[in-house]
């Protein structure tokens, strides 16, 4: 334990050192140091600073990324980082990510330490502390990209079926796939129209529409869209598009209103169980005290 104690206020004060380094007044760089970037031959600002936040957390993206990986993998997170990561819009990489999470991590972990000097704990709470905060803190930033990744894709189906006729509007009042897609995307608010943002960004990059329209129901893995991207593929085959996306768009609709209907039976359901125990608690009572009485004339 005093093996651990001692790494962990090794670790620490690294730490502290690397923070500290990233604040003015602790910085006391030279005029030659701070006129070199700017002289022909000189060096940059990085490779000066040997120790700092920015290159050791370059030097730990690698490891971040393959211990969060394995560490996810280990706990039933099949799917592939990135690919979360661009469903929700998030502005950061994978290894910046799973750095992050490694830093919480390595907080919980220190935390826990403290607790553990400060206050006489029992060995098993100390274990749990020690191994279970930092596992848990990882889990939490993990699970925070979940919810998101989720809550993206609810929106999605929700907001798919009035995307789609506009869509199919359009195109029946004489717009081209391309317009009306760039139409929608510059017109709409939601998660849906961020993502078609992005498909018009990918078609002005060079991507084919098929192509990045494929993208999209790739990365947003909703089931809906991958229907629909199919039948605008059609865009080039079929003379009346525009009605085959309303009609996908009235099948995404009432796939919608049976989802909600049966979320609404299911929240009634969790409704009655908290009304039946507090009715089955009373009246096991009032049984129960006749039959003790009953018990009792007999002895």
């Amino acid at each position: 334990m005093i093996r651990i104690l001692a790494a962990a206020a090794i670790l620490l004060f690294i730490g502290l050192i690397l923070v500290l380094s990233e604040f003015r007044i602790f910085k006391s760089r030279t005029l030659a140091n701070r006129v070199s970037p700017y002289l022909p031959g000189g060096t940059t600002r990085k490779s000066q600073e040997l120790l700092s936040l920015e290159t050791f957390s370059e030097l730990l993206r690698p490891l971040a990324e393959a211990l969060g990986a394995m560490t996810a993998r280990t706990f039933g997170v099949s799917e592939e980082l990135p690919q979360r990561l661009r469903r929700v819009h998030w502005d950061i990489d994978s290894s910046e990510f799973r750095v992050r999470q490694v830093g919480w991590a390595v907080g919980a972990l220190a935390f826990a330490i403290v607790i553990s000097v400060l206050f006489p704990l029992p060995r098993p709470l100390i274990f749990l502390l020690v191994f279970g905060g930092p596992l848990l803190a990882f889990l939490l930033v993990e699970q925070q990209l979940a919810n998101a990744s989720d809550r993206w894709k609810l929106k999605t189906f929700q907001e798919l079926p009035v995307i789609s006729e506009q869509i199919a509007m359009l195109l029946g009042s004489g717009y081209s796939l391309g317009a009306a897609i760039q139409r929608v995307s510059e017109r709409g608010t939601g998660v849906v129209a961020q993502d078609l943002q992005r498909v018009v960004a990918r078609i002005r990059q060079g991507s084919s529409e098929q192509d990045a329209l494929d993208e999209w129901a790739s990365v947003v893995d909703v089931p809906a869209v991958s229907r629909l991207v199919s039948i605008l593929a059609l865009n080039k085959e079929s003379g009346d598009l525009g009605s085959l996306v309303a009609a996908e768009a009235r099948n995404v609709r009432a796939e919608a209103h049976r989802s909600l209907l049966e979320a609404i039976e299911k929240k009634t359901q969790q409704v009655w169980i908290p009304v039946t125990v507090a009715a089955l608690v009373p009246g096991v009572i009032l049984m129960m005290i006749p039959f003790i009485r009953a018990l009792g004339s007999f002895g």
